[in-house]
């Protein structure tokens, strides 16, 4: 006569049902996976966003101050967003050193391609283009996501 006492283990019904769960666990844990991902590159692009318009104001107050050169007739703000990195001399101090307004350009992290230089991946407002037209022109007033979906909080990543 055979008895199980002795058998030690799982039955193949156990095993089925704890896959089974496991399996429903992982079903439920995808989508906040993915809201977490979402949230972080919101949390980057808030982050990257102020970092250029900070850049940006300070270089105009630079223009204000007349550490810069700039034309008569410009705006004072940066005629792209590579001059920030790049730098411009400082002409009221006689061996004219660079000012520079960032260390590296913050690349949109809702961009799909990796490839594309940093400065491409954002939309650029000049200062003469309207708040509710956004339009490039001879220099960066503002930027901007050129993503197209709408963030946690209700509102497009174009008006950020």
């Amino acid at each position: 006569m055979l008895t199980t006492a002795g058998f030690k283990g799982f039955t193949l019904i156990e095993m089925v049902v704890a896959v089974a769960i496991l399996a429903v666990l992982a079903m439920l844990a995808a989508p906040l996976i993915e809201l977490s991902g979402q949230r972080q590159k919101e949390a980057e692009l808030r982050q990257a966003l102020r970092q250029i318009r900070q850049a940006i104001d300070a270089y105009h107050q630079a223009a204000l101050d007349k550490r810069i050169e700039v034309a008569a007739d410009a705006s004072g703000y940066p005629e792209s967003l590579d001059v920030l990195v790049e730098g411009v001399p400082d002409i009221r101090k006689p061996d004219r050193p660079m000012i520079y307004f960032l260390r590296r350009l913050p690349r949109d992290p809702f961009h799909p391609d990796a490839s594309v230089p940093a400065a491409e991946t954002w939309g650029k407002r000049s200062y003469a283009s309207p708040p509710d037209a956004p339009q490039a022109g001879e220099d960066v007033y503002d930027v901007y996501s050129l993503a197209q979906g709408t963030g946690l909080n209700g509102v497009a990543y174009r008006e950020w």
